[in-house]
């Protein structure tokens, strides 16, 4: 059996990509075939497609890091054809062919059933990003984090998680401050629910004070980087600050004087590598508590062939909000 998929292939050191037809057979031998319905593009889906060797070893590949389809073979007892399913992280993407194509095939480990309450479009809205953001979000909830106490920040705001957790924090009754370098996108945001916005030269402290005036209530962090350095250092006392990327700097240059004077935490996000089961209580939320009517201002749909030139914008950070892959 044929089926189209976005290849890229390394030609005399340079990468090229291209929509081509390949076999079940070009396959990896895994226990369950799934006939990809919708994708997601993410920054590091971009990274592969131009041949980092840090996401990606081997060429031709197919990127995708998230996948919603329905199930079309199985070797495991955990799913039957026609089952609908979602698979985000793992290798998915990065070493494995994903989900910028007809066809994959995973183990069933990397697999989850579709929340009844969730299309399988509206989990691609969300991806790995909308994971991330969630999973960041029951991160500083369950170090305290309440509606009632005080700010939340978030950095990156105009990105795939920034723009995911502006909006599903102000969904959860929470009043979103919204760190962008991108002053023109101020009404976006707002329109996600971002009660105030505030330019990245704003959360960008070159002080050096080892502590700055106490804010935030909470920080969902994109960046890293002084951005992340100025955020940790205007926490409130016993607050929490998430971590998930690294677009400015992966450098964390600070005192540990935040931590030992004002009791703050750091959290570190990863959404590849988490358990399962970790995995299908993060999609049960979003499906339950944040699958409402504003993911329908956070993304636009693209075809397989139209996703060349996304690649090329979200690397020239010209990407707002999610863009979601009909394969």
């Amino acid at each position: 059996m044929n089926f189209k998929a976005m290849v890229v292939r390394e030609n005399d050191g340079k990468y090229e990509r291209k929509i081509e037809e390949r076999k079940i057979s070009d396959l990896p031998d895994n226990e369950v075939l799934i006939n990809v319905k919708y994708s997601s593009l993410n920054y590091k889906d971009a990274l592969s497609a131009i041949g980092n060797k840090g996401v990606t070893k081997n060429y031709p590949h197919t990127p995708g890091i998230d996948a919603a389809g329905i199930v079309y073979s199985s070797k495991s007892d955990k799913f039957k054809k026609g089952d609908e399913v979602i698979v985000t992280g793992y290798d998915l993407g990065m070493n494995t062919p994903g989900g910028f194509g007809e066809y994959i095939s995973v183990p069933s480990s990397w697999i989850i059933k579709k929340p009844s309450t969730l299309s399988l479009k509206d989990s691609m809205v969300f991806g790995t990003a909308g994971f991330t953001a969630a999973l960041s979000i029951l991160q500083l909830e369950k170090y305290g984090l309440k509606p009632d106490i005080g700010e939340v920040l978030v950095t990156g705001a105009t990105g795939g998680v920034g723009s995911m957790a502006v909006s599903m924090l102000a969904e959860s009754g929470y009043r979103v401050v919204a760190a962008t370098g991108k002053q023109e996108k101020i009404d976006f945001l707002k329109k996600l629910g971002a009660s105030e916005v505030l330019s990245r030269k704003e959360v960008d402290d070159e002080s050096g004070k080892p502590l700055l005036k106490p804010r935030w209530s909470g920080v969902v962090d994109t960046v890293g980087g002084n951005i992340l350095t100025t955020a940790i250092k205007s926490l409130k006392y016993g607050c929490s600050a998430t971590t998930c990327g690294l677009t400015k700097s992966a450098e964390l240059n600070m005192t540990v004087f935040p931590f030992i004077l004002r009791g703050v935490n750091l959290l570190g996000i990863d959404s590849v590598e988490q358990p399962l089961e970790v995995k299908e209580k993060v999609w049960n939320n979003i499906a339950n508590r944040w699958n409402k009517d504003f993911v329908k201002n956070i993304y636009e749909e693209v075809s397989l062939n139209e996703l060349s030139e996304k690649i090329d914008l979200i690397l020239k950070g010209q990407i707002s909000g999610r863009v979601v892959v009909k394969i």
